[in-house]
Protein backbone atom coordinates (compact mmCIF):
# COMPACT_ATOMS: atom_id res chain seq x y z
CA UNK A 1 0.00 0.00 0.00
CA UNK A 2 1.09 3.74 -0.55
CA UNK A 3 2.72 5.25 2.19
CA UNK A 4 1.00 7.95 3.88
CA UNK A 5 3.20 10.82 5.15
CA UNK A 6 4.18 11.89 8.76
CA UNK A 7 2.88 15.26 8.32
CA UNK A 8 -0.77 14.01 6.71
CA UNK A 9 -0.96 11.52 9.59
CA UNK A 10 -0.18 14.26 12.01
CA UNK A 11 -3.26 15.81 10.72
CA UNK A 12 -4.92 13.15 11.42
CA UNK A 13 -4.53 12.80 15.16
CA UNK A 14 -4.43 15.97 15.86
CA UNK A 15 -8.23 15.55 14.53
CA UNK A 16 -8.80 12.47 16.23
CA UNK A 17 -6.72 12.73 19.55
CA UNK A 18 -9.12 14.92 21.03
CA UNK A 19 -11.90 11.73 20.73
CA UNK A 20 -9.30 9.56 21.80
CA UNK A 21 -8.80 10.86 24.92
CA UNK A 22 -12.13 12.41 25.84
CA UNK A 23 -13.38 9.01 24.61
CA UNK A 24 -11.48 6.76 26.92
CA UNK A 25 -9.23 9.46 28.99
CA UNK A 26 -6.06 7.57 31.19
CA UNK A 27 -5.95 4.71 33.43
CA UNK A 28 -3.56 3.85 35.65
CA UNK A 29 -2.35 -0.05 36.09
CA UNK A 30 -0.41 -0.91 39.52
CA UNK A 31 1.79 -3.68 39.20
CA UNK A 32 0.62 -6.90 39.05
CA UNK A 33 -2.97 -5.67 37.93
CA UNK A 34 -2.41 -5.62 34.57
CA UNK A 35 -4.88 -6.30 32.07
CA UNK A 36 -6.14 -9.23 30.83
CA UNK A 37 -6.92 -8.51 27.41
CA UNK A 38 -10.08 -10.16 27.44
CA UNK A 39 -12.05 -6.71 27.18
CA UNK A 40 -11.03 -3.60 25.20
CA UNK A 41 -11.86 -0.18 25.14
CA UNK A 42 -11.83 1.18 21.69
CA UNK A 43 -9.11 3.58 20.93
CA UNK A 44 -7.86 3.11 24.86
CA UNK A 45 -4.74 5.06 25.83
CA UNK A 46 -3.47 3.56 29.26
CA UNK A 47 -0.41 4.27 31.32
CA UNK A 48 0.94 1.68 33.31
CA UNK A 49 3.13 4.22 35.47
CA UNK A 50 4.28 7.23 34.54
CA UNK A 51 8.01 8.53 34.80
CA UNK A 52 9.78 11.62 33.52
CA UNK A 53 12.94 10.10 33.22
CA UNK A 54 12.15 6.48 32.40
CA UNK A 55 12.13 4.39 29.20
CA UNK A 56 8.35 5.36 27.55
CA UNK A 57 7.14 2.82 24.96
CA UNK A 58 3.79 2.37 23.22
CA UNK A 59 1.35 -0.78 21.72
CA UNK A 60 -0.32 -0.35 18.51
CA UNK A 61 -2.54 -2.90 18.46
CA UNK A 62 -6.37 -4.02 17.49
CA UNK A 63 -8.73 -4.10 19.99
CA UNK A 64 -11.53 -3.34 17.74
CA UNK A 65 -12.29 -4.01 14.15
CA UNK A 66 -11.59 -7.14 11.99
CA UNK A 67 -8.96 -8.74 13.84
CA UNK A 68 -10.34 -7.91 17.06
CA UNK A 69 -10.58 -11.35 18.41
CA UNK A 70 -6.94 -11.86 18.22
CA UNK A 71 -5.64 -8.49 19.13
CA UNK A 72 -7.43 -9.19 22.48
CA UNK A 73 -5.65 -11.95 22.89
CA UNK A 74 -2.17 -10.40 22.04
CA UNK A 75 -2.37 -6.97 23.96
CA UNK A 76 -1.88 -8.52 27.44
CA UNK A 77 1.13 -9.66 26.83
CA UNK A 78 2.59 -5.89 27.23
CA UNK A 79 1.76 -4.34 30.34
CA UNK A 80 2.11 -8.01 31.90
CA UNK A 81 5.96 -7.54 30.82
CA UNK A 82 6.18 -3.89 31.95
CA UNK A 83 4.82 -4.95 35.41
CA UNK A 84 7.09 -7.50 35.78
CA UNK A 85 10.33 -5.45 34.66
CA UNK A 86 8.94 -2.57 36.62
CA UNK A 87 8.85 -4.90 39.57
CA UNK A 88 12.53 -5.75 39.08
CA UNK A 89 13.60 -2.37 38.83
CA UNK A 90 12.64 -1.27 35.75
CA UNK A 91 15.28 -0.40 32.94
CA UNK A 92 17.89 2.21 33.42
CA UNK A 93 17.05 2.61 36.93
CA UNK A 94 13.21 4.18 36.35
CA UNK A 95 10.30 2.36 35.99
CA UNK A 96 8.52 1.90 32.29
CA UNK A 97 6.26 3.94 31.22
CA UNK A 98 3.54 2.15 28.41
CA UNK A 99 1.23 4.29 26.56
CA UNK A 100 -1.72 1.82 24.90
CA UNK A 101 -3.33 2.62 21.51
CA UNK A 102 -6.32 0.51 19.55
CA UNK A 103 -5.48 0.68 16.19
CA UNK A 104 -9.05 -0.54 15.14
CA UNK A 105 -7.43 -3.14 12.15
CA UNK A 106 -7.33 0.23 10.27
CA UNK A 107 -4.10 1.97 8.43
CA UNK A 108 -5.92 5.35 8.81
CA UNK A 109 -6.40 5.07 12.46
CA UNK A 110 -3.00 3.24 12.78
CA UNK A 111 -0.93 6.17 11.25
CA UNK A 112 -3.02 8.51 13.68
CA UNK A 113 -2.09 6.57 17.02
CA UNK A 114 1.70 5.91 15.85
CA UNK A 115 1.52 9.84 14.90
CA UNK A 116 0.23 10.66 18.60
CA UNK A 117 3.12 7.89 19.91
CA UNK A 118 5.84 9.51 18.74
CA UNK A 119 5.26 13.32 18.37
CA UNK A 120 2.98 13.53 21.75
CA UNK A 121 3.70 10.96 24.26
CA UNK A 122 7.17 10.21 22.46
CA UNK A 123 7.86 6.83 23.28
CA UNK A 124 11.05 5.47 22.30
CA UNK A 125 9.42 1.84 20.91
CA UNK A 126 6.22 0.55 19.71
CA UNK A 127 4.91 -2.78 19.96
CA UNK A 128 2.36 -3.35 16.72
CA UNK A 129 1.06 -4.10 14.66
CA UNK A 130 -0.68 -6.58 14.12
CA UNK A 131 -2.15 -6.19 10.92
CA UNK A 132 0.59 -5.66 8.08
CA UNK A 133 -1.70 -2.93 6.89
CA UNK A 134 -1.07 -1.27 9.49
CA UNK A 135 2.23 -1.79 9.86
CA UNK A 136 2.85 -0.82 6.67
CA UNK A 137 1.36 2.92 7.65
CA UNK A 138 2.78 3.04 11.12
CA UNK A 139 6.74 2.28 10.21
CA UNK A 140 6.37 5.36 7.62
CA UNK A 141 5.96 7.39 10.50
CA UNK A 142 8.17 5.51 13.17
CA UNK A 143 11.15 5.51 10.72
CA UNK A 144 11.30 9.19 10.25
CA UNK A 145 10.61 10.19 13.99
CA UNK A 146 13.29 7.85 15.15
CA UNK A 147 10.73 5.30 17.10
CA UNK A 148 11.73 1.49 17.09
CA UNK A 149 8.58 -0.15 15.60
CA UNK A 150 8.43 -4.06 17.08
CA UNK A 151 5.75 -5.90 15.33
CA UNK A 152 4.16 -9.21 17.06
CA UNK A 153 2.11 -10.58 14.14
CA UNK A 154 2.91 -8.35 10.79
CA UNK A 155 3.79 -11.39 8.45
CA UNK A 156 3.82 -9.53 4.85
CA UNK A 157 6.72 -10.33 2.91
CA UNK A 158 6.87 -6.89 1.85
CA UNK A 159 8.50 -5.63 4.99
CA UNK A 160 11.45 -8.07 3.62
CA UNK A 161 11.74 -6.08 0.60
CA UNK A 162 11.27 -3.20 2.02
CA UNK A 163 14.11 -3.15 4.79
CA UNK A 164 16.74 -4.98 2.00
CA UNK A 165 16.34 -1.55 0.35
CA UNK A 166 16.85 -0.01 4.01
CA UNK A 167 13.73 1.87 3.69
CA UNK A 168 13.20 1.66 7.46
CA UNK A 169 16.96 2.02 8.63
CA UNK A 170 16.99 -0.48 11.32
CA UNK A 171 13.72 0.76 12.67
CA UNK A 172 11.68 -2.12 12.10
CA UNK A 173 11.60 -6.09 13.46
CA UNK A 174 9.04 -8.23 14.36
CA UNK A 175 9.04 -11.58 16.52
CA UNK A 176 6.46 -13.24 13.91
CA UNK A 177 8.65 -14.76 10.97
CA UNK A 178 7.38 -13.42 7.71
CA UNK A 179 4.33 -14.73 5.07
CA UNK A 180 7.62 -16.65 2.98
CA UNK A 181 7.72 -19.19 5.84
CA UNK A 182 3.94 -19.79 6.28
CA UNK A 183 3.14 -20.07 2.95
CA UNK A 184 5.94 -22.40 2.19
CA UNK A 185 4.82 -24.79 4.94
CA UNK A 186 1.11 -24.29 4.42
CA UNK A 187 2.02 -25.43 0.73
CA UNK A 188 4.13 -28.33 2.06
CA UNK A 189 1.08 -29.37 3.78
CA UNK A 190 -1.39 -29.16 1.04
CA UNK A 191 0.76 -31.30 -1.34
CA UNK A 192 1.26 -34.24 1.83
CA UNK A 193 -2.75 -33.99 1.86
CA UNK A 194 -2.67 -34.95 -2.18
CA UNK A 195 -4.05 -31.43 -2.92
CA UNK A 196 -3.44 -31.42 -6.42
CA UNK A 197 -5.37 -28.04 -7.41
CA UNK A 198 -6.25 -25.13 -5.58
CA UNK A 199 -8.21 -21.82 -5.83
CA UNK A 200 -6.97 -18.91 -3.56
CA UNK A 201 -8.86 -15.97 -1.93
CA UNK A 202 -7.22 -13.35 0.50
CA UNK A 203 -7.87 -10.06 1.55
CA UNK A 204 -6.50 -7.04 -0.57
CA UNK A 205 -3.76 -5.67 1.81
CA UNK A 206 -0.21 -6.67 1.96
CA UNK A 207 -0.89 -9.48 4.26
CA UNK A 208 -3.16 -11.55 2.07
CA UNK A 209 -1.68 -10.46 -1.36
CA UNK A 210 1.83 -11.10 0.00
CA UNK A 211 1.10 -14.60 1.25
CA UNK A 212 -0.77 -15.20 -2.21
CA UNK A 213 2.55 -14.62 -3.79
CA UNK A 214 4.49 -16.99 -1.80
CA UNK A 215 1.59 -19.60 -1.74
CA UNK A 216 1.42 -19.43 -5.82
CA UNK A 217 5.27 -19.74 -6.06
CA UNK A 218 5.80 -22.83 -3.82
CA UNK A 219 2.92 -25.06 -4.42
CA UNK A 220 3.37 -24.57 -8.18
CA UNK A 221 6.87 -25.67 -7.71
CA UNK A 222 5.75 -28.53 -5.80
CA UNK A 223 4.01 -29.51 -8.68
CA UNK A 224 0.42 -28.64 -7.85
CA UNK A 225 -2.01 -26.02 -10.21
CA UNK A 226 -3.55 -22.95 -9.09
CA UNK A 227 -6.60 -23.07 -10.20
CA UNK A 228 -7.53 -19.48 -10.21
CA UNK A 229 -4.10 -18.08 -11.02
CA UNK A 230 -5.06 -15.85 -13.64
CA UNK A 231 -7.97 -14.38 -12.30
CA UNK A 232 -7.01 -14.07 -8.24
CA UNK A 233 -9.87 -13.26 -5.97
CA UNK A 234 -8.86 -10.34 -3.60
CA UNK A 235 -11.83 -9.16 -1.41
CA UNK A 236 -11.95 -5.37 -0.19
CA UNK A 237 -11.16 -5.38 3.39
CA UNK A 238 -14.16 -2.87 3.90
CA UNK A 239 -16.75 -5.45 2.54
CA UNK A 240 -19.85 -6.88 3.74
CA UNK A 241 -21.10 -9.13 1.02
CA UNK A 242 -19.33 -11.87 -1.08
CA UNK A 243 -21.40 -13.87 -2.92
CA UNK A 244 -19.20 -13.12 -6.53
CA UNK A 245 -16.03 -13.59 -4.21
CA UNK A 246 -17.17 -17.20 -3.01
CA UNK A 247 -18.59 -18.11 -6.48
CA UNK A 248 -15.24 -16.92 -8.04
CA UNK A 249 -13.28 -18.65 -5.41
CA UNK A 250 -14.67 -21.99 -5.75
CA UNK A 251 -14.84 -22.37 -9.45
CA UNK A 252 -12.98 -24.68 -11.35
CA UNK A 253 -13.60 -27.24 -9.15
CA UNK A 254 -10.55 -27.36 -6.88
CA UNK A 255 -9.28 -29.74 -4.36
CA UNK A 256 -8.83 -26.88 -1.67
CA UNK A 257 -9.91 -23.49 -1.30
CA UNK A 258 -6.76 -21.32 0.21
CA UNK A 259 -8.51 -18.74 2.40
CA UNK A 260 -6.25 -15.84 3.28
CA UNK A 261 -8.92 -13.95 5.52
CA UNK A 262 -8.69 -12.09 8.51
CA UNK A 263 -12.36 -12.92 11.61
CA UNK A 264 -14.72 -10.35 10.69
CA UNK A 265 -14.59 -9.93 6.50
CA UNK A 266 -13.29 -14.05 6.72
CA UNK A 267 -17.13 -15.18 8.62
CA UNK A 268 -19.18 -13.64 6.28
CA UNK A 269 -17.34 -15.16 2.93
CA UNK A 270 -17.15 -18.75 4.26
CA UNK A 271 -21.25 -18.22 5.10
CA UNK A 272 -21.74 -17.12 1.55
CA UNK A 273 -19.66 -19.49 0.13
CA UNK A 274 -22.01 -22.16 2.27
CA UNK A 275 -25.15 -20.57 1.53
CA UNK A 276 -24.81 -21.04 -1.85
CA UNK A 277 -23.60 -25.12 -1.70
CA UNK A 278 -19.89 -23.97 -2.94
CA UNK A 279 -17.89 -25.72 -0.22
CA UNK A 280 -19.54 -29.03 -0.21
CA UNK A 281 -16.35 -31.54 -0.67
CA UNK A 282 -13.70 -28.79 -1.18
CA UNK A 283 -10.98 -28.52 1.96
CA UNK A 284 -10.69 -25.39 3.64
CA UNK A 285 -7.17 -23.86 4.36
CA UNK A 286 -7.30 -21.52 6.32
CA UNK A 287 -3.80 -19.17 8.06
CA UNK A 288 -3.29 -17.20 11.34
CA UNK A 289 -5.59 -14.66 10.70
CA UNK A 290 -8.79 -16.25 11.67
CA UNK A 291 -7.00 -18.75 14.42
CA UNK A 292 -9.00 -17.24 17.07
CA UNK A 293 -11.47 -19.85 19.63
CA UNK A 294 -14.60 -17.87 18.78
CA UNK A 295 -13.89 -17.97 14.54
CA UNK A 296 -16.23 -21.27 14.20
CA UNK A 297 -18.73 -19.33 15.95
CA UNK A 298 -18.32 -16.54 13.92
CA UNK A 299 -18.84 -18.80 10.59
CA UNK A 300 -21.45 -20.59 12.75
CA UNK A 301 -23.67 -23.60 11.74
CA UNK A 302 -25.44 -25.34 8.69
CA UNK A 303 -28.90 -26.73 8.49
CA UNK A 304 -27.65 -30.12 10.02
CA UNK A 305 -26.59 -28.72 12.99
CA UNK A 306 -23.02 -28.89 12.29
CA UNK A 307 -20.41 -26.21 12.22
CA UNK A 308 -19.40 -24.90 8.94
CA UNK A 309 -15.81 -24.99 9.32
CA UNK A 310 -15.81 -28.80 10.83
CA UNK A 311 -12.76 -30.30 8.89
CA UNK A 312 -10.99 -27.11 7.84
CA UNK A 313 -7.10 -26.95 8.26
CA UNK A 314 -4.95 -24.16 8.92
CA UNK A 315 -1.53 -22.73 9.94
CA UNK A 316 0.01 -19.90 12.55
CA UNK A 317 2.78 -19.49 13.93
CA UNK A 318 3.20 -21.26 16.76
CA UNK A 319 5.19 -20.74 20.07
CA UNK A 320 8.50 -23.47 21.06
CA UNK A 321 10.49 -20.70 22.87
CA UNK A 322 12.81 -21.68 26.15
CA UNK A 323 10.91 -19.23 28.02
CA UNK A 324 7.34 -19.90 26.86
CA UNK A 325 7.22 -22.70 29.91
CA UNK A 326 7.75 -19.82 32.66
CA UNK A 327 5.23 -17.31 30.63
CA UNK A 328 2.01 -19.47 30.24
CA UNK A 329 3.43 -19.98 34.02
CA UNK A 330 2.97 -16.25 34.46
CA UNK A 331 0.16 -15.94 32.23
CA UNK A 332 -1.76 -18.29 34.19
CA UNK A 333 -1.28 -17.28 37.48
CA UNK A 334 -2.12 -13.49 36.79
CA UNK A 335 -5.32 -14.12 34.52
CA UNK A 336 -6.26 -17.62 35.36
CA UNK A 337 -6.41 -18.58 32.12
CA UNK A 338 -3.81 -19.70 28.80
CA UNK A 339 -2.62 -17.38 26.91
CA UNK A 340 -4.27 -16.51 23.31
CA UNK A 341 -3.01 -16.43 19.72
CA UNK A 342 0.55 -13.98 19.61
CA UNK A 343 0.38 -13.46 23.21
CA UNK A 344 3.99 -15.36 23.15
CA UNK A 345 5.20 -13.08 20.18
CA UNK A 346 3.89 -9.94 22.22
CA UNK A 347 5.59 -10.51 25.14
CA UNK A 348 8.74 -11.24 23.25
CA UNK A 349 8.73 -7.88 20.95
CA UNK A 350 7.89 -5.97 24.95
CA UNK A 351 10.88 -7.54 26.02
CA UNK A 352 13.72 -7.06 23.22
CA UNK A 353 12.67 -3.05 23.33
CA UNK A 354 13.30 -3.21 27.06
CA UNK A 355 16.32 -5.28 27.09
CA UNK A 356 17.47 -3.20 23.84
CA UNK A 357 17.52 0.05 25.66
CA UNK A 358 19.29 -1.23 28.92
CA UNK A 359 21.88 -2.20 26.80
CA UNK A 360 22.40 1.35 24.54
CA UNK A 361 21.77 2.30 28.62
CA UNK A 362 19.56 5.22 27.09
CA UNK A 363 15.99 5.23 26.41
CA UNK A 364 15.60 6.52 23.15
CA UNK A 365 14.52 4.74 19.60
CA UNK A 366 17.99 5.50 18.23
CA UNK A 367 19.44 3.67 21.54
CA UNK A 368 16.93 0.58 21.11
CA UNK A 369 17.35 0.08 17.01
CA UNK A 370 21.10 -0.06 17.61
CA UNK A 371 21.10 -2.75 20.19
CA UNK A 372 18.21 -4.88 19.16
CA UNK A 373 20.58 -7.45 16.90
CA UNK A 374 22.54 -7.72 19.80
CA UNK A 375 20.75 -8.52 22.87
CA UNK A 376 18.62 -10.53 20.45
CA UNK A 377 21.25 -13.26 18.74
CA UNK A 378 24.03 -11.67 20.15
CA UNK A 379 27.11 -13.73 21.18
CA UNK A 380 26.22 -13.27 24.93
CA UNK A 381 24.80 -15.19 28.13
CA UNK A 382 21.83 -16.91 26.94
CA UNK A 383 18.56 -15.35 28.97
CA UNK A 384 14.78 -16.54 29.35
CA UNK A 385 14.35 -14.13 32.14
CA UNK A 386 14.01 -10.52 31.05
CA UNK A 387 14.85 -9.13 34.73
CA UNK A 388 18.07 -11.46 34.52
CA UNK A 389 18.62 -10.14 31.23
CA UNK A 390 18.45 -6.85 32.62
CA UNK A 391 20.85 -7.13 35.61
CA UNK A 392 23.09 -8.92 33.31
CA UNK A 393 23.41 -5.64 30.93
CA UNK A 394 23.30 -3.42 33.81
CA UNK A 395 26.19 -5.12 34.93
CA UNK A 396 28.03 -4.62 31.66
CA UNK A 397 27.67 -8.03 30.37
CA UNK A 398 26.11 -9.11 26.69
CA UNK A 399 22.91 -11.43 26.72
CA UNK A 400 21.32 -13.50 23.98
CA UNK A 401 17.63 -13.33 24.76
CA UNK A 402 15.56 -16.85 24.06
CA UNK A 403 12.12 -16.21 24.31
CA UNK A 404 8.78 -17.33 24.57
CA UNK A 405 7.70 -17.79 20.84
CA UNK A 406 11.18 -18.54 19.63
CA UNK A 407 15.06 -17.83 19.85
CA UNK A 408 14.10 -14.05 18.38
CA UNK A 409 17.16 -14.16 16.54
CA UNK A 410 16.52 -11.06 14.51
CA UNK A 411 18.09 -10.85 11.24
CA UNK A 412 19.37 -7.23 9.21
CA UNK A 413 16.14 -7.31 7.93
CA UNK A 414 14.21 -7.68 11.19
CA UNK A 415 12.88 -11.05 10.94
CA UNK A 416 12.62 -13.86 12.65
CA UNK A 417 12.22 -17.66 11.81
CA UNK A 418 9.38 -19.79 13.43
CA UNK A 419 7.70 -23.14 13.69
CA UNK A 420 3.94 -23.78 12.51
CA UNK A 421 1.17 -24.98 14.37
CA UNK A 422 -1.25 -27.01 12.28
CA UNK A 423 -4.69 -26.80 13.59
CA UNK A 424 -8.54 -27.89 12.54
CA UNK A 425 -12.05 -27.34 13.55
CA UNK A 426 -13.69 -30.18 15.47
CA UNK A 427 -17.26 -31.47 15.12
CA UNK A 428 -17.61 -29.26 18.68
CA UNK A 429 -16.63 -25.98 17.04
CA UNK A 430 -13.08 -25.98 18.88
CA UNK A 431 -9.82 -25.49 17.17
CA UNK A 432 -7.37 -27.76 17.98
CA UNK A 433 -4.08 -28.08 17.49
CA UNK A 434 -3.16 -31.19 15.13
CA UNK A 435 0.43 -30.74 14.57
CA UNK A 436 3.79 -28.91 13.54
CA UNK A 437 5.00 -27.78 10.38
CA UNK A 438 8.85 -26.12 9.49
CA UNK A 439 9.40 -24.64 6.25
CA UNK A 440 12.17 -26.79 4.78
Amino acid sequence: MKKISAALTFSIATLAIGFLVGACGHTNTPNGTANNGSTATPAANSTTTSSAKGLKIGSLLPTTGDLASIGQQMIGSVPLLVDTVNACGGVNGEPVTLVQVDDQTDPRAGAAGMTKLATLDKVAGVVGSFASSVSSAAVSIATPNKVMLVSPGSTSPVFTEKAQKGDFKGFWARTAPPDTYQALALAQLANQKGFKRISTVVINNDYGVGFEKAFVQTFEKLGGTIVNKDKPVRYDPKAQTFDTEAAAAFAGKPDAVLAVLYAETGSLFLKAAYQQGLAKGVQILLTDGVKSPTFPEQVGKGSDGKYILTGAIGTVPGSDGKALEAFNKLWKDKKGSAPGEYAPQTWDATALLTLAAQAAKENTGVGIASKIREVADGPGTEVTDVCEGLKLLKDGKKINYQGASGNVDVDANGDVVGVYDVWTVGDDGKIKVIGKVTPK
